[in-house]
């Protein structure tokens, strides 16, 4: 039976914008319908920064109507109308006074899915919430109804400019590879790639001496933490009393392709088992993908031969708390916001970012900047 998917990426023109919701739909536009929904076929509708709410519910109700698994990606942002206490998600004409009438109340989601049966319905969110919306939803939560699985993000608003949706982003990215992984693996997949990993790695590709980067590094592998204790490997193990499972979890073979007994790593099963998640990490699932983990390595690595001259270092005293400012060369800069809020991005032409940036001169918080 076909699928049905329901892209909905919607955020208020001007000033109220909070994130940059319509620019993730292209992107997962990209990926092939059956990937969407995790079925062989399956009809999409987009819906593109809408402008009524009715006739979102109108589409909404429709994709609830239709047999067969129904998985909803939403990206944009959250607030909360104060005369009722309930969350809203803003669309493009929504502002401050007029969004009772403008934004799409969250609970009419919650209605047009609770009657669907349980373990067909999927809700795929990269949301912003606004200071109020945010305070309502630490204590109460975001009520998404009792039958349907919910993944994603909800992030507070940052202090400037329009945030990214990297969360939705890199779910794309995964799901580029062909194939959809059971949602709760994609979703740590997803969160295994946002930026602290690539924030660390790009600002130590930018300091003096050598580089390392260890294996599955540039695939953004997590360690196989699972591993059954009858496929250890690791002396450890055994002179442990087998109360350490060692170092085996980092040294799963890497997957070069999407499929095949070992992901491409030889013609039969590797001598560590991998998990299905691996699929979404391989080579082939990321090389010439835009945003990519792998692509982003290689485009530091190529940078970093390019720009390395000397191991000269000169730090910025000028720069904010919280963030580290050094300068290589006359050509080369290293700005790290390792701070919970966005600051401003020094003058210089952006070379490489560990997370995409928002419109703005800012830099967000979690992100190494290079400038030239």
């Amino acid at each position: 039976m076909p699928g049905t998917v329901l892209l909905l990426a919607a955020s208020p023109v001007g000033r109220g914008r909070l994130v940059d919701a319509a620019g993730v739909l292209p992107v997962l536009a990209a990926v092939a319908p059956a990937v969407l929904s995790g079925a062989d076929t399956a009809n999409v509708v987009e819906l593109a920064d809408p402008l009524e709410p009715q006739a979102v519910l109108t589409r909404l109700r429709a994709a609830a109507a239709a047999p067969g698994p129904l998985t909803v990606y939403v990206t944009g942002q959250l607030h909360l109308d104060r005369r009722q206490h309930r969350p809203h998600l803003a669309l493009a004409r929504t502002t401050a006074a007029t969004l009772r009438y403008t934004a799409l109340p969250w609970h009419w989601i919650r209605e047009e899915l609770r009657l669907r049966s349980a373990g067909d319905t999927a809700l795929v969110v990269d949301l912003h919430a606004d200071a109020e919306a945010w305070k309502h939803l630490t204590e109460r939560g975001l009520d998404c109804g009792p039958y349907t699985a919910v993944y994603g993000r909800v992030a507070p608003p940052a202090r400037r400019g329009p945030a990214e949706p990297v969360y939705m982003k890199t779910v794309a990215t995964l799901l580029r590879s062909g194939r959809r992984p059971p949602l709760d693996t994609l979703h740590e997949q997803a969160l295994s790639r946002i930026p602290e990993e690539t924030r660390g790695n790009l600002l130590m590709l930018a300091l003096p001496g050598s580089a390392y980067l260890y294996q599955g590094e540039e695939l953004g592998l997590p360690e196989v933490a699972d591993l059954p204790t009858e496929v250890l490997q690791d002396p450890i193990w055994e002179q442990t009393g087998h109360t350490r499972k060692g170092r085996d979890g980092c040294r799963v073979p890497l997957p070069w392709t999407t499929t095949g007994p070992s992901y491409g790593f030889g013609p039969g099963a590797g001598w560590l088992p991998q998990p299905t998640s691996f699929a979404g990490y391989a080579v082939q699932a990321q090389a010439g993908v835009e945003g990519s983990t792998l692509e982003l390595y290689r485009a530091a690595l190529r940078l970093r031969r390019k720009l390395l001259d000397g191991e000269a270092l000169t730090w910025n005293p000028a720069a904010p708390d919280g963030v580290l400012d050094f300068t290589r060369t006359e050509a080369w800069r290293s700005v790290t916001n390792l701070g919970a809020e966005p600051v401003p991005l020094p003058p210089g032409e952006v070379l490489l970012s560990s997370t995409p940036l928002p419109g703005e001169r800012v830099l967000p918080p979690d992100t190494t900047v290079w400038l030239a």
